[in-house]
């Protein structure tokens, strides 16, 4: 038994996401949720029958996970590694050939550019600046690798999340995951994933169209005072020419 990938086994990975559809398929369930099967057909503008064939090639492929709930299929990111695999590809991405059709479509993109969810952490504009904070204030450190360092163990519990259930998760504690948007780093793993629904659950931030996370004018003034993040930063897409999504 080899414990080791091939050349032909990481073809065929590779060919999972070398088809358009499914690509697309991965890059919605970046939000997160499980999708049905209808829902991932619209979204890609395809037949049901065609999505249903796509979908199992990707479960049987390991990138996707299913549950039946009734008549219902309903499919998500197979964990957080997938989700990692799949954002870091897409900032190795080419950038679109042509720009949004419609002031409609460029408002999503840039709402996407600006912040989003990383299937269960925070990326775009806002997920970067975060991470540039954190390391300013010494909640991480990069020295010998990304670690939480002491003090950010209690800038942690001072905002409401424990450190001890995160360190007992089956996932890196921190991780860089590459920006698609951005091309540089935000937070992943426990503490990135404990973030983003601390933040979500002290009513900073909400849930945009899709992936796009909003941040209310309670989380600007917190992030503002608690991390001194920059005020361009914190004012969103609305309030500033920020151009529409790169991939």
């Amino acid at each position: 038994m080899t414990t080791r990938a091939d050349g032909r086994g990481l073809a065929g990975l590779a060919a999972l996401l070398a088809d358009p559809t499914r690509a697309g398929f991965c890059l919605a369930l970046l939000d997160g949720r499980a999708w049905t099967a209808g829902e991932l057909a619209r979204s890609a503008g395809v037949a049901a029958s065609t999505a249903s064939d796509h979908l199992t090639r990707l479960v049987r492929g390991g990138l996707l996970v299913e549950e039946r709930q009734g008549r219902h299929r309903y499919l998500r990111l197979a964990d957080p590694s997938v989700a990692h695999l799949v954002e870091d590809l897409a900032a190795r991405a080419p950038a679109p050939a042509t720009p949004p059709r419609t002031l409609r479509a460029a408002s999503a993109d840039a709402a996407l550019a600006y912040a989003r969810t990383c299937y269960d952490h925070l990326a775009g504009r806002l997920g970067v600046a975060l991470y540039d904070a954190l390391l300013a204030r010494g909640v991480l450190d990069r020295a010998g690798g990304l670690a939480l360092t002491p003090a950010g163990m209690s800038w942690l519990a001072g905002l409401g999340v424990p450190v001890e259930p995160l360190r007992a998760a089956r996932r890196p504690l921190v991780r860089d995951c590459l920006d698609w948007t951005e091309r540089r780093p935000h937070l992943a793993g426990a503490v990135g994933a404990a973030l983003c629904g601390r933040f979500r659950d002290l009513g900073w931030t909400a849930r945009g169209a899709g992936r796009a996370v909003r941040l209310t004018p309670a989380g600007r003034d917190a992030l503002a005072e608690g991390l001194a993040l920059d005020p361009a930063v914190l004012t969103g897409p609305a309030s500033r020419d920020s151009g529409p999504a790169r991939a």
